[in-house]
């Protein structure tokens, strides 16, 4: 086998980490959240309403005024030598008004290189680049909508690609009755320099997100529904690794719809202390080919804001010898 086919092996595996069984698309990683928050909510989720920076990372419709001029700072040990992290800030542009500009990079750690005749050449460190700039408005004092333009650089030893996308997104939020409705387009755009003569699609997803606390019970409820350009998300099913067990695929209509949806939790006892919890079945099923366990889909977190300060961290473990802390931090200087 030789270099190039090991490298680029290794490299498409690592760019799809999450990606389903007959998914076409790459660039996978452009739905890993920087949020501790929302990774703790089960890494998808477009409608918690909070006036931390962080928690507008999939959808630019929850960015405002009143999170100008914080800067946001993200971290997260993935799997492997996985690492993974974002900067980010935000100001106001007038009184209905915020932009936000951030850079997020994930590396997949050192590869061995080898020629064809199996002589080891050294190591590469494989690594994708993403420079945003988006904007807010107000339209009234319930409805924001917003954009964010993405330039996308991947560098895989001597090949390097580039594309472009752009996320839209829209919140409808009620303060009375603290109930948010989100929908988001994400991912829109395509390649505009290939790895070589193959075209790389974005994982373009259309998205739809409900969160809501009631009366006085302190806990934020939330469901998010992604995925939804496509309703079949079949998986291979490994079994249980006995002898008599074998691989079949999985695509029936109550495991699809599981697959689509993500379940959160936020206890928030006050406001300055949360606790989160949050269940993605697709996370778990995705994991079916693996030592999974019980755990498996299931996140937690939590956050703790004190003046000009907020910081937030989020703890999973989808398989056994797997687990995955994001850390956020966040200041304010307006406080």
């Amino acid at each position: 086998m030789n270099r190039k086919f090991l490298i680029t092996t290794a490299l498409l595996m690592a760019v799809t980490v999450n990606k389903s069984y007959g998914d076409e698309s790459h660039y996978s990683f452009l739905d890993l959240s920087a949020s501790s928050h929302i990774h703790s909510l089960g890494s998808v989720n477009i409608s918690t309403v909070e006036d931390n920076i962080m928690t507008v990372d999939q959808n630019p419709g929850l960015l405002g005024s009143e999170m100008s001029n914080q800067l946001g700072l993200s971290y997260m040990h993935y799997l492997n030598s996985i690492n993974f992290g974002e900067v980010i800030y935000t100001h106001c542009s007038g009184l209905i008004g915020a932009w936000q500009a951030s850079v997020r990079f994930l590396n997949y750690g050192k590869i061995d290189s080898y020629d064809e005749n199996g002589v080891a050449l050294g190591t590469v460190s494989p690594s994708d680049f993403v420079f945003s700039g988006g904007y807010t408005r107000e339209f009234s004092e319930t409805i924001r909508g917003g954009f964010l333009l993405k330039t996308i650089y991947s560098s895989y030893d001597e090949y390097w690609a580039m594309a472009l996308g752009v996320d839209l997104g829209v919140n409808y939020y009620d303060i009375d009755r603290d109930l948010s409705l989100s929908a988001v387009i994400a991912n829109l755009g395509g390649q505009v320099k290939r790895f070589e003569s193959e075209y790389n699609r974005l994982p373009v997803d259309f998205r739809l997100g409900w969160s809501q606390s009631f009366a006085q019970f302190p806990v934020r409820f939330s469901v998010t529904a992604f995925n939804l350009t496509k309703w079949h998300l079949p998986y291979i099913n490994q079994g249980d690794g006995t002898i008599n067990s074998h691989p079949k695929v999985v695509d029936n209509f109550g495991s699809n719809l599981m697959r689509h949806l993500v379940f959160g939790a936020d206890i928030i006892p006050s406001d300055k202390f949360h606790i989160a919890v949050g269940y993605n079945y697709k996370t778990y099923t995705d994991m079916s080919g693996y030592d999974r366990n019980f755990l498996s889909g299931f996140a937690v977190g939590a956050g703790l804001k004190v003046k000009g300060f907020n910081v937030d961290v989020s703890y999973s473990h989808p398989y056994s010898g797997a687990s995955v802390i994001m850390l956020n931090l966040t200041l304010d200087f307006h406080r």
